[in-house]
C-alpha cells in the first residue's frame, strides 16, 4: 500500500511538473533560422537575456534577430548602452596592452578583424533591420565597396594607444583580396594607419572564418611574430589556435559569422 501511494504521488508530481513547463512559454529554438522563440508578450528582458546568451557564446550557429526584438537591438546597437559596452572592452583591452614586457624586437603584434570591429557597418544595418533581415552578400559588398564605413571609436583609441606602446597592428579580415584597395582607403580615411599586415581572404576561398583565420595566425607565428592580442566582434575570430596572449570579443547581436 506504501509503495503504490509512493509511486502515485511520483506520477502526480511529474504531471506537475510537466504540465507546468509546457505553458505560457516557447522552447528557444532556430539554430538555422531565426535566432530565437520568445515567450509569448516576450520583449526587452526576453532580448537582454537572448543577447547576453549570444555574447557569452551559449546560442551558436543562428541566422536572424527574432522580429520581437528588433525594436530592442536597434537601440541597442545605437544607443549608449553599446557605446558603454565597447568601451568597458577596449578599457580592460588598453590596461592589459600596458602591462605588457615587450621584448624589443618588434615582432610582438595585435590582431584586429575589420567589420564590427575596426569599422561600422551600421549604416548598413540601419536600412537591413539590424539583423532581423537575411544577411544580402551582394547588398553588403556594394556597402564595402562605397568605402565610407565609419570607425569605432573605441577601437581607434586601442590601436592608437598600442601603436605608441611599439605593439604592431594586424588586420585580418574576412574581406577578400580584390577589396584590398577600397579596405585599406576606408582604414586610412578614419584614422588607421601604420599597421604591420592586412590579412584578407583569397577570392573564391571555401573555408569558414574559424579555420581561416587560425590559419593565418598560425603563419604569423611561424614567420616569429608573437601574437599578444586579438579582437573581434565574432567568437570565430578570436577562437582557435594559436592562442594569443589575450582575447577581446567586441559586442556585437546583429549576426552570427561560422
Amino acid at each position: 500500500m506504501a509503495t503504490a501511494a509512493r509511486l502515485l504521488l511520483l506520477i502526480t508530481v511529474v504531471a506537475s511538473v510537466c504540465f507546468c513547463s509546457s505553458r505560457g512559454e516557447e522552447v528557444i529554438v532556430g539554430l538555422g533560422d531565426e535566432l530565437a522563440t520568445a515567450p509569448p508578450g516576450g520583449g526587452a528582458p526576453f532580448c537582454g537575456s537572448l543577447r547576453l546568451a549570444v555574447e557569452a557564446r551559449n546560442i551558436v550557429g543562428w541566422k536572424t534577430v527574432p522580429p520581437q526584438c528588433a525594436e530592442y537591438v536597434a537601440d541597442y546597437v545605437t544607443g549608449e548602452r553599446y557605446q558603454r559596452d565597447s568601451d568597458v572592452v577596449i578599457n580592460e583591452a588598453i590596461a592589459y596592452a600596458e602591462s605588457l614586457k615587450l621584448s624589443g624586437s618588434g615582432k610582438e603584434i595585435w590582431i584586429f578583424d575589420v567589420d564590427e570591429t575596426a569599422l561600422s557597418t551600421l549604416p548598413y544595418q540601419a536600412n537591413h533591420g539590424y539583423g532581423v533581415q537575411p544577411f544580402d552578400n551582394p547588398s553588403f559588398q556594394q556597402y564595402v565597396a562605397q568605402g565610407s564605413a565609419p570607425a569605432l571609436q573605441p577601437t581607434l583609441r586601442l590601436y592608437r594607444r598600442l601603436l605608441q606602446l611599439g605593439v604592431k597592428p594586424v588586420f585580418l579580415t574576412d574581406r577578400t583580396e580584390d577589396q584590398r584597395a577600397v579596405t585599406t582607403s576606408n582604414l586610412l580615411q578614419q584614422g588607421y594607419c601604420n599597421w604591420e599586415k592586412l590579412v584578407l581572404q583569397p577570392v573564391g576561398l571555401q573555408a569558414s572564418t574559424l579555420a581561416f583565420k587560425s590559419g593565418e595566425r598560425r603563419m604569423l607565428v611561424d614567420a616569429g611574430y608573437v601574437i599578444v592580442g586579438n579582437i573581434g566582434d565574432q567568437w570565430n575570430d578570436i577562437r582557435g589556435s594559436p592562442a594569443c596572449g589575450r582575447t577581446f570579443k567586441f559586442p556585437n547581436p546583429m549576426y552570427y559569422v561560422d
